[in-house]
């Protein structure tokens, strides 16, 4: 009987052999490559300042790229669902998404070299992510996560002021930090909050925009790298793409969404031999038999207003050029 990715990564962890790791939502086909093996001609990653690929191509065309959002109507039956699941008392936050066809004269591999992101991934041409959101990152024996929570164009006016100040997202970001501190307790000691609400810009082909983030850090044991495996897959799937209780949320979601995630909202990352860096699946394009798909999102909340979540539904189909 073959190991399972869990223990493939318990046994590539204990030996310290570096390694690569890409795990959909439903934790049912995860990617467990060592380094060394990971051929660029099939899979492609830049993990923050590591990457398996030299060359430099630079896209020379009039890029092109425009997006159907999901229509509205299907939006909105899932968002009522979701506020009926949040009245009974299922879920008090549900990080609902929903796929978009794109339009656009660049490949996935193209999109993958034009863009400027923290964690990228190009998979067989059958996906891409360039994602701004860290999951966990482990360095000094402690854990770090980064949960990213609020999102608003920055060319609103007075943006940051409204970001910080909204009732819906201090609500939403609150629940959040919260669900996060759980996860890593299960696998840290002396859990706590170390930023809270710090603001980013992304820059985007649409214009900028301001993501709210927080930091929570936690003591983890000496022999954590021999059990690497189970301590990821403890806190899947991340709290910022699914909700809280995370159970209840999850099985809500099933139902709301009614497609497949696919690897969006899983995690990608790489394990150095030493320390874990790694990120959250979001902003991210897949080629179906329909064209290609953009999966985007937010999270619901009592408070939450159908009109702004579809917007930000659309504000989040975006590519980060670095053209």
């Amino acid at each position: 009987m073959s190991d399972s990715p869990k223990q493939r990564m318990n046994k590539l962890g204990k030996a310290k052999i570096p390694f690569l790791f890409i795990v959909d939502f439903d934790m049912k086909k995860p990617i467990i490559i060592p380094l060394n093996e990971v051929d660029a001609s099939q899979i492609m990653y830049s993990i923050n300042d590591k990457k398996n690929y030299t060359e430099s191509v630079i896209v020379k065309k009039n890029v092109e790229f425009n997006s159907q959002p999901v229509e509205k109507s299907r939006y909105s039956k899932a968002f009522n669902l979701v506020q009926k699941h949040i009245r009974h008392g299922d879920s008090f936050l549900l990080n609902l998404t929903m796929p978009s066809n794109i339009n656009t004269n660049l490949s996935p591999r193209e999109i993958f070299y034009s863009t400027s992101a923290k964690y990228k991934i190009w998979f067989k041409n059958n996906f891409v992510v360039y994602s701004p959101e860290i999951f966990v990152q482990t360095q000094n024996g402690k854990i770090h996560s980064f949960p990213m929570k609020g999102t608003i164009m920055a060319s609103v006016p007075n943006a940051r002021k409204k970001l910080l100040e909204s009732e819906k997202e201090l609500a939403e970001h609150y629940t959040i930090v919260d669900l996060i501190r759980n996860d890593l307790s299960i696998v840290a000691k002396n859990v706590r909050v170390e930023r809270f609400r710090y603001i980013e810009k992304v820059q985007t082909h649409k214009g900028a925009l301001l993501q709210m983030s927080s930091e929570i850090v936690g003591e983890l044991p000496s022999s954590f790298t021999q059990n690497i495996g189970d301590m990821i897959f403890s806190m899947l799937p991340a709290g910022s793409i699914s909700g809280a209780p995370k159970r209840k949320t999850i099985e809500a979601i099933k139902q709301a969404e009614n497609y497949d995630r696919g690897y969006y909202t899983g995690i990608c990352g790489i394990f150095d031999g030493e320390n874990i860096d790694s990120g959250v699946m979001i902003r991210y394009v897949e080629q179906t038999n329909d064209g290609l798909m953009y999966k985007s999102g937010g999270g619901i909340t009592a408070k939450s207003n159908l009109d702004e979540e579809y917007q930000e539904l659309m504000d989040k189909i975006y590519i980060p050029f670095n053209l």
